[in-house]
């Protein structure tokens, strides 16, 4: 008998919403994980400085809609409001699996202590991205080159400098999209972006992207044990 997961993944944005909608989604299903995007409560709200108490509301409400689905997470750590659990002690790392790690400790750690009723330990799973959405377009460089129109020694001159594609986003001035837009100025994140991100592909952003592909190894597991 086969095993599957049912997975509400809460987005900041419409970009991640259709991201997971149009490439994450087919691909996890084949796994058994079937994914449906919520984007967090205030529809039609600009992304960034996403506040804890808004996700929180949001986390709670879907963990209490069914007891039977898991609840996940997906917002940009350059994004979240400062109230969010471990954003101090995540400022003292660089390195973008420590920073998920800290990150992704402190949420689920303030999720059970006040839906630990609700089984939060095992049916939440946290994930704050090190980084825009842009940054896993980095992930192949021929294709976001061949996309923006530019020689790829550009794109790799980035990277080189980061040191891989999650580490890009370090402020608002060199974080992805500002690079990207400087680059090509008539990208469009929830077009030309998730065009972009379908040439490239789910396995080749998990081969570069290890946040990324952490989290994704854990919605995996969710079947398994299902």
């Amino acid at each position: 008998m086969s095993s599957y997961a049912e997975v509400v993944v809460l987005t900041e944005g419409r970009t991640e919403q259709l991201f997971i909608k149009r490439l994450l989604a087919p691909h996890m299903g084949l796994r058994g994980v079937y994914l449906t995007p919520v984007q967090l409560d205030k529809p039609g709200q600009k992304g960034g400085d996403v506040r804890f108490v808004r996700a929180k509301n949001d986390i709670a409400r879907h963990l209490k809609q069914r007891n039977d689905t898991y609840v996940s997470l997906m917002v940009d750590y350059y994004g979240i409001g400062g109230d969010w659990p471990g954003l101090d002690a995540a400022q003292a790392h660089t390195k973008p699996s420590d920073i998920a790690s800290v990150i992704g400790a402190a949420t689920q750690e303030a999720i059970d202590a006040e839906l630990a009723d609700y089984r939060s330990n095992a049916r939440f799973v946290p994930h704050v991205s090190v980084h825009e959405f842009e940054a896993l377009l980095f992930s192949k460089p021929d294709s976001l080159a061949n996309a923006l129109e530019v020689d790829r020694k550009r794109i790799d001159a980035i990277i080189e400098e980061c040191g891989e594609p999650e580490a890009i986003d370090n402020s608002p001035h060199t974080a992805p999209s500002t690079r990207i837009a400087r680059l090509y100025d008539r990208f469009k994140k929830t077009s030309t972006g998730i065009a972009i991100a379908r040439s490239i592909g789910i396995e080749q952003m998990r081969s570069m992207c290890p946040v990324f592909n952490g989290w994704l190894g854990r919605l995996e597991s969710l079947a398994v044990g299902a």
